[in-house]
């Protein structure tokens, strides 16, 4: 069954009476060359446990599983399981759970399914879900390397160097613990039915250890997420709204100005080292103002 042919896939989605869902952001590719490009420059082998998220018909997760040595494809929806029953009918590599990526247990996940294997994620995630998907894979700390499509608008963020109009803060999350590289982009045609966005292929390299190093690694974060939060304003602004309650804007503004950076700057023209940095002239103004309260 060629699982790229557009009559196919209809004979076979019109067999099980399965209809696309909006709601769900499904669309099945229809160009061969993308999914064998993605499972080869995957850089999946036998030592290899593969998660994917959203199979759809089992297109990738066929070429997956001729390279892995296991395959474990995570769909939400039901509709789908007798689909992928049929397309992937006798490879004895591949297991498919019924849950949503968001609410299931990773770790047990990767832990039952991938036993003395390497694991990592391939995926053409659902585009409705991918920022909390990517973060919550991330998070998990257990996958060394991440191949996904994804829309390329979000791809683009990810890889953004500061000083672009892609970067933002979730730009600097993934970069602080990844290497992402954008591989190819893929036009709408390339799926059925066709996506009003193009998308594109990551690959996000997990670091050994994170790219830079913040004293405080959650007051780090704090200051990116404030420091973008109001992108038209200057860095000094920026700040002050998230740090106003334990810093006057003359301390942040000094903290700005001996970590090298001018006050007037915006977000997007700071470095992952300039937050470090940042965050921990922060972290001394906040101590050295607790330090002087008056005790009772």
């Amino acid at each position: 069954m060629d699982l790229c042919s557009p009559n196919e896939i209809q004979r076979l989605l019109s067999r099980h009476g399965f209809r696309f869902s909006k709601a769900l952001g499904q669309n099945f590719l229809i160009d061969p060359e993308v999914p064998r490009s993605i499972a080869e420059l995957s850089g999946v082998g036998k030592e290899s446990g593969v998660l994917e998220i959203g199979p759809g018909i089992g297109v990738l997760t066929a070429l997956l599983a001729e390279r892995a040595g296991r395959v474990c494809a995570v769909e939400l929806d039901k509709r789908l399981l007798p689909v992928l029953g049929e397309t992937l009918a006798g490879l004895d590599n591949v297991k498919i759970i019924n849950a949503d990526i968001m609410k299931c247990d990773i770790a047990a996940v990767v832990s039952e399914s991938f036993s003395g294997l390497r694991p990592c994620v391939c995926a053409n995630l659902p585009y409705n879900i991918t920022t909390p998907v990517i973060t919550r894979l991330i998070e998990s700390d257990l996958f060394e390397r991440m191949t996904l499509m994804v829309q390329r608008e979000v791809a683009l963020r990810i890889c953004a160097a500061p000083g672009t109009a892609d970067y933002g803060a979730f730009s600097v999350f993934v970069q602080y613990y990844c290497e992402p590289s954008l591989l190819f982009t893929v036009p709408p045609e390339s799926f059925i039915p066709a996506p009003k966005v193009h998308s594109a292929v990551i690959r996000l390299e997990k670091r050994s250890s994170p790219a830079v190093s913040p004293k405080d690694e959650k007051l780090f974060f704090r200051t990116v997420r404030a420091a973008f939060a109001l992108r038209r304003k200057t860095l000094a602004n920026s700040l002050l709204s998230a740090f106003s309650g334990s810093l006057s804007k003359q301390e942040l503004t000094e903290a700005i100005e001996i970590s090298g950076i001018s006050p007037g700057a915006r977000g997007e023209t700071l470095s992952l080292n300039d937050f470090s940095v940042l965050s921990d002239n922060i972290d001394a103004f906040t101590a050295k103002g607790e330090n002087q309260c008056p005790k009772n």
